[in-house]
């Protein structure tokens, strides 16, 4: 599989996270009585870099189902702040361990543990703050609200994080390699879709088909960086790179091999450019991303 322009995909990817970091440094300074130590935690993370692949999510898919960007916003910074707050915490001793993210010290690095413990929860309570006091809708706020929760928590990311834990002791597993993946990665994704969705007041049949696609693209994905571990360049992703195996973590690679993994990763891209072709030719720049998730470096 094979996008029309890499560059054109890193390019829009590019304009929307100039406009992403803006609009999130002007929402971080309204945090007032935020303790300094505290914000340049939160802000040494949130401002680390990164595709913003899942706040380009939301409005991509907000403008696909003809809604505004401004209407989407609120939620495509919430979901950037999940994601970083995830990172914080996925990086810690108690979890993975790591020293790097995106070429530069992690969190607890760079300002110990106790503080980036506080910068994650402090993020991922940020993200529903947004949702309450920036989204003018009540109702909207709400469904925003619900699908960023139940894509956040003990059945969402939160459980795939305790699945990724509990794996470590177990055989290796595609099954089981499948469940993380869904919980852990492929739901915020798939919730990112939503939102925008949400925020456009798409009708139920697109916001299913939206939903269908961030679904197949966040397995993708997963799929993708399994094997970027595995084969990829820690200088080129900004962080250790074959830690995996050395962790017993349950993944593709080890589950199956690498050329398996990599018919894995394709026919789950294969499949999300299905679940979002009915949408018509406005659909096309989802369709380009898919492919691209699955032949990046980093």
């Amino acid at each position: 599989m094979q996008i029309t322009s890499h560059d054109a995909i890193k390019a829009e990817l590019r304009r929307n996270a100039d406009a992403i970091n803006s609009a999130l440094d002007a929402r971080l300074r309204r945090c007032t009585g935020t303790p300094p130590s505290l914000l340049t935690a939160m802000r040494y993370s949130l401002e680390a870099g990164g595709k913003r692949l899942r706040p380009a999510l939301v409005l991509w898919c907000a403008a696909l189902c003809k809604g505004k960007p401004e209407t989407a916003l609120p939620a495509a910074l919430a979901v950037e702040c999940v994601h970083t707050f995830s990172l914080i915490h996925d990086d810690l001793p108690a979890i993975d361990n790591d020293d790097l993210r995106r070429g530069r010290p992690t969190s607890h690095k760079q300002f110990g543990e106790a503080l980036a413990i506080l910068a994650g929860d402090a993020l991922l309570t940020l993200a529903f703050e947004i949702l309450a006091c920036d989204v003018a809708d009540a109702e909207m706020s709400r469904e925003l609200s619900k699908e960023l929760a139940s894509a956040t928590g003990s059945a969402g990311l939160i459980g795939g994080e305790v699945a990724d834990i509990e794996g470590e002791r177990m055989p290796p597993s595609a099954g089981l390699v499948a469940e993380i993946h869904a919980a852990k990665t492929a739901r915020l994704i798939q919730a990112s879709c939503r939102l925008g969705a949400i925020a456009a007041r798409a009708k139920p049949d697109v916001l299913a088909a939206v939903g269908e696609y961030g679904h197949r693209l966040g397995m993708a994905f997963q799929a993708s960086d399994d094997l970027l571990d595995v084969l990829g360049s820690g200088a080129i992703m900004g962080k250790a790179v074959q830690k995996d195996g050395t962790a017993g973590k349950q993944t593709y690679p080890r589950a199956v091999g690498v050329e398996e993994s990599r018919r894995l990763a394709e026919a789950a891209a294969r499949s999300a450019v299905d679940a979002i072709r009915p949408l018509g030719p406005e659909a096309r720049l989802l369709e380009d991303l898919a492919c691209f998730v699955i032949e990046r470096e980093a």
